[in-house]
């Protein structure tokens, strides 16, 4: 525990001489009470559960004293809250593997039904914003706490062509941090980015007073990308992932779909479609995020909501100065009512 007030603690240095006040209050007691010595008296000194009581109320109300006096200094403990992301955006893929139906009915619907599963499950508070992609990356719907439009958007889905997980990432991150400078144009429409050419940007991006912060440090936001994995095309998947990782952002993996895969064709052409799970879960411990497999429907739903749970507890540094002064309030009023409940009086 730390405090932020640490110059305030100086107060505690009034509760021993509270304390020895209170004994030369009871010494007084005793020798007026010998002074002037009766059988009522002698009686309630031979009362030895009452003689114990009557300090109780007192101790209670040192105690809270003592609280008080803590709660000045404004102290901080590592605590583990629900932690309210403001910001979660579902990045989808809407490319021609999501059509399979290793999952039914397909992929993508499985993965639709999934999501809007995850959006109800949500706070009120946290806004979510929704990434598309396929051979490029869109916003569709920008972080709203309005679960109508993120639920619309989820649902206007199409199809298209070719796989580009590093720029669904990438628009993510942009959409996180409007105002952090990440050229979205050159890093996803940049020639070469196959071979390195998102590497080289992103350096050059670094160089304007950006300063990367440990993986998994940013808690006001995460994204969830869900995909069969299979990358196509775009910027390299983990390059993608290692900014995410700079910038503290979580990425959890929801890997939709069967390792074997299966055989679709479309317009002429055929291919079969895997899970790479190896992908995704690399993309997941770059970020310190975490890789779910979905082999059905059902699963999918599963790990939406074991998401949910993941990403409402977290341990913060709180400060617990309402904490602690309301305990002291408590610790008074008990002291009050056992002082009437025992003695007809307030203490």
């Amino acid at each position: 525990m730390k405090f932020l007030w640490p110059e305030t603690l100086w107060l505690l240095l009034a509760v021993p001489l509270l304390v020895a006040g209170y004994v030369v209050l009871l010494r007084r007691r005793k020798k007026v009470a010998l002074r002037y010595a009766s059988l009522s008296i002698v009686k309630e000194a031979m009362d030895a559960g009452r003689n114990v009581r009557r300090h109780v109320p007192p101790l209670l109300i040192l105690l809270a004293l003592t609280t008080m006096f803590v709660a000045v200094g404004r102290p901080v403990a590592v605590i583990t809250l629900p932690s309210q992301h403001e910001t979660v955006i579902l990045a989808m893929d809407v490319s021609g593997s999501m059509r399979a139906t290793d999952v039914q009915p397909n992929r993508l619907a499985a993965s639709q039904a999934a999501a809007k599963a995850f959006v109800a499950e949500q706070p009120p508070t946290t806004r979510i914003g929704v990434v598309s992609f396929a051979a490029t990356a869109a916003l569709v719907q920008t972080p709203t706490r309005n679960r109508e439009d993120i639920i619309t958007s989820i649902d206007r889905f199409q199809l298209q062509r070719g796989t580009a997980i590093g720029s669904g990432i990438i628009v993510s991150l942009a959409t996180l941090f409007p105002n952090a400078g990440i050229d979205v144009s050159k890093l996803i429409y940049g020639r070469d980015a196959r071979r390195g050419f998102l590497r080289d940007q992103a350096r050059e991006a670094e160089k304007k007073e950006f300063k990367p912060v440990p993986p998994g440090s940013y808690t006001s936001g995460a994204i969830i990308l869900l995909t069969d994995g299979q990358r196509t095309t775009g910027p390299d998947s983990l390059e993608a992932a290692r900014m995410a990782a700079d910038r503290g952002v979580r990425v959890f993996t929801v890997g939709v779909g069967t390792k074997d895969g299966e055989i679709i064709g479309f317009e002429g052409w055929s291919m079969r479609v895997r899970l790479d799970e190896e992908t995704l879960k690399n993309i997941a411990n770059v970020t310190h995020g975490e890789y779910f497999y979905a082999g059905t429907a059902t699963d999918l739903v599963k790990i939406y909501k074991s998401l949910n749970s993941r990403l409402v507890l977290e341990k913060k540094e709180t400060e617990i100065t309402a904490l602690l002064a309301a305990t002291a309030a408590v610790m008074v009023l008990l002291a009050a009512a056992l002082s009437l409940l025992w003695f007809n009086r307030i203490v």
